[in-house]
This record gives structure tokens, C-alpha cells and sequence, in this order.
């Protein structure tokens, strides 16, 4: 009898414990910048003409032409590949009557350069080829590991720092942790784009293309719920 007794009270010290106890869920994020060492050129021709196949042969033209001052200023012939491809018809509306005016083709190329101290030359050796379109620059970094554990480590003393500010705002003190839960770590950084073939050739008369190496940004988000009293 004074056993079950005794076993009716620790599961009341139990249960008094437990209702207790309060649940704090918080959310935090963490940021570690790392250098990138990898951007992905995309840049290309566009031609106009009334023949169809005048248009695309007038962009095969350049591109070979683009192709070969990649490749004679040190690009790797499987660094350079096809990104875009496009033909379309233009119409002239200015009378009652719907008339083909041209065809206009596009070809994009993709360009992998491991050297960012070399980008802008090869920019500009691309468009004194004949490119006439620079898409833009997409830049990345080929080693993250360290930065995403930098970057979860940050964001668990970020949700750790809100939970204690909470607890104490609420007369509480964190006990101890119930879960926790990563919400993904995302690398993103800057890329430029959107330029017009007029202002490459005012900076290539100028001093060159210059293209500064990009800083990315690595981001990590975890979910802790802690247990306070």
C-alpha cells in the first residue's frame, strides 16, 4: 500500500512539474559572408534582317567570332556553352494592314570563368568580337561548408538570445531545450545585369570593363523551442 502511495505522489510531483513548466519557440538567423571564386558570364548577339536566315547567319557569325576571343584569351573550350537561343518575326503595324518587317535572331552565350580578376577583359574581348548583349553576372562561391556551419552556429546564439530575453521579460528562466529544427541554409549574392551595348562600348573606350569580386552571403535559420520555469 505505501508503495502505491509513494508512486501516486512522484507522478503528482510529475504532473505539478510538468504544468509547471512553459514552452518558448523561437526563430533564429544567422549570416556568414564568404568570397566568391566562380561567375557565369551571360552575353551574346542580336542581329536584325529581313531574311530570316541573312538574321541568324549574321549571329552564327558573331558568336563563332566571340567563341574564338574567349578562347584566345585563356577561357577553357567547355567553359564556353550555348545559353539562349531565339528567333522572331517583326511586324510593322503602321498601316491598316499587318506587314512582316524583319526577323530579329538572338544567341546567348554562358561563359564559366574561375578568375574573377578576369571578367571584365573578357567582356571586353567579347563585345570587340561583336557581342552586342550582356545579360549579366552571376556570381557563386564552389565551397560553402564552412560558412553554413558559421552561419547555423550564429543562428542558434541568435535564437538562444531572443528565448532568454523573453524568459526574462516573463519572470522566467530557460531551462533546457525541447527541439530543435534547421530551416535551411541558402547561399545568395550580387550579380549585375542589365546592360545595354552602347554603355559596354563607353567603358571599353574608357579604361575597360571593371568587375569588382562579389561577397555571398550565406544564411542559415534554425526553430528552437526551450523549456522554462
Amino acid at each position: 500500500m505505501k508503495k502505491i502511495i509513494a508512486l501516486f505522489l512522484m507522478l503528482a510531483l510529475l504532473l505539478s512539474a510538468a504544468a509547471a513548466e512553459t514552452k518558448i519557440t523561437v526563430t533564429g538567423t544567422g549570416e556568414t559572408q564568404v568570397s566568391a571564386d566562380t561567375a557565369i558570364i551571360s552575353l551574346g548577339v542580336s542581329a536584325r534582317d529581313k531574311d530570316v536566315l541573312q538574321a541568324q547567319q549574321k549571329v552564327n557569325e558573331t558568336i563563332a567570332a566571340i567563341r574564338k576571343a574567349l578562347l584566345d584569351n585563356g577561357v577553357e573550350e567547355t567553359c564556353i556553352n550555348t545559353d539562349y537561343l531565339n528567333i522572331y518575326a517583326i511586324y510593322d503595324y503602321s498601316t491598316d494592314q499587318e506587314e512582316l518587317a524583319a526577323y530579329n535572331a538572338n544567341s546567348t552565350l554562358a561563359i564559366k570563368v574561375t578568375d574573377i580578376s578576369t571578367v571584365g577583359a573578357l567582356i571586353d574581348a567579347a563585345f570587340a568580337a561583336g557581342a552586342n548583349t550582356l545579360n549579366g553576372i552571376t556570381f557563386s562561391a564552389s565551397d560553402t561548408e564552412e560558412a553554413n556551419a558559421e552561419s547555423m552556429k550564429k543562428a542558434v546564439a541568435a535564437a538562444k538570445a531572443k528565448a532568454e530575453v523573453l524568459a526574462e521579460a516573463s519572470g522566467l528562466k530557460i531551462t533546457g531545450i525541447e527541439t530543435i529544427a534547421e530551416g535551411g541554409v541558402y547561399s545568395y549574392g550580387n550579380s549585375v545585369s542589365n546592360f545595354s551595348a552602347k554603355r559596354m562600348e563607353a567603358a571599353a573606350d574608357e579604361a575597360g570593363t571593371v568587375v569588382q569580386a562579389a561577397k555571398l552571403i550565406v544564411n542559415a535559420t534554425v526553430s528552437i523551442t526551450y523549456t522554462a520555469e
